[in-house]
């Protein structure tokens, strides 16, 4: 059975299928020492290189529910950064994350070698929530909670933001649903209305729950919670396989 090149090098885990689209343009990929045409099919029996170097069949797909620490950098590695995600986190076959937290951020972060997996959670158009916990430096109040919920204008992107589900937790917290990947987006909408954020934590990613995880500790989706994520991501088992 032959399946398209680029599909194959994300099934590896290597990278997205765009990405590889874009490897394969600039004729860094190899199908039996030949440069890879775009969108030619390969098989398991097909020596496929990315850069020179053999692709490997593709793991058994794996999903992480992670509970990032406030202070670790979502970063296989960086030098300018206290503590790198890669230097943290271990686990047997490789993996990488599907939406970055920030430093000072913490909560869940969904772990896979699943690139396809990861390039529909994490494409925009498809109105995946994420919600978040947010303690913020000041006492809300209701016109603060309706102009988020209804959508705040961010002057240095030019954009308002989508209309999303916000809860008050108490005097100084929110519980905030969006479907958007806007970078630092909370930061950003709480300070466009005047508050500051003093701590954000990420407990849900579409149907997976950051539960009773604590810091620095994971568990592996499985059964029904992993085949209703990857229904949510439009994919079906045999994509996932």
């Amino acid at each position: 059975m032959s399946i398209r090149l680029n599909k194959y090098i994300a099934a590896a885990g290597l990278c997205s299928r765009r990405e590889a689209d874009r490897l394969i343009a600039e004729g860094r990929v190899t199908v039996n020492g030949q440069v890879a045409g775009m969108g030619m099919p390969v098989t398991e029996t097909d020596l496929v290189t990315v850069n020179g170097k053999a692709v490997q069949s593709a793991p058994a797909k794996v999903v992480l529910a992670y509970y990032k620490p406030v202070g670790i950098t979502c970063t296989a590695r960086d030098r300018h950064a206290d503590l790198a995600l890669g230097e943290v986190f271990r686990y047997p076959v490789r993996v990488t994350y599907a939406g970055r937290l920030d430093k000072d951020s913490e909560g869940l972060l969904l772990m896979t070698n699943d690139g396809l997996l990861i390039e529909r959670m994490m494409s925009g158009s498809q109105g995946h929530e994420k919600e978040y916990v947010v303690r913020l430096d000041k006492k809300i109040n209701e016109a603060f909670v309706k102009k988020m919920i209804t959508g705040v204008f961010l002057e240095d992107l030019n954009i308002t933001t989508r209309p999303c589900k916000v809860m008050a937790e108490g005097e100084y917290s929110i519980r905030i649903i969006l479907t958007q990947g806007v970078n630092r987006q909370i930061k950003r909408m709480c300070k466009e209305l005047g508050f500051q954020v003093k701590s954000l934590k990420r407990v849900r990613v579409l149907n997976i729950r950051l539960a009773d995880l604590q810091p620095g500790e994971y568990r592996r989706v499985t059964g029904h919670e992993l085949d209703t994520l990857y229904h949510s991501c439009g994919l079906s088992y045999q994509e996932k396989t």
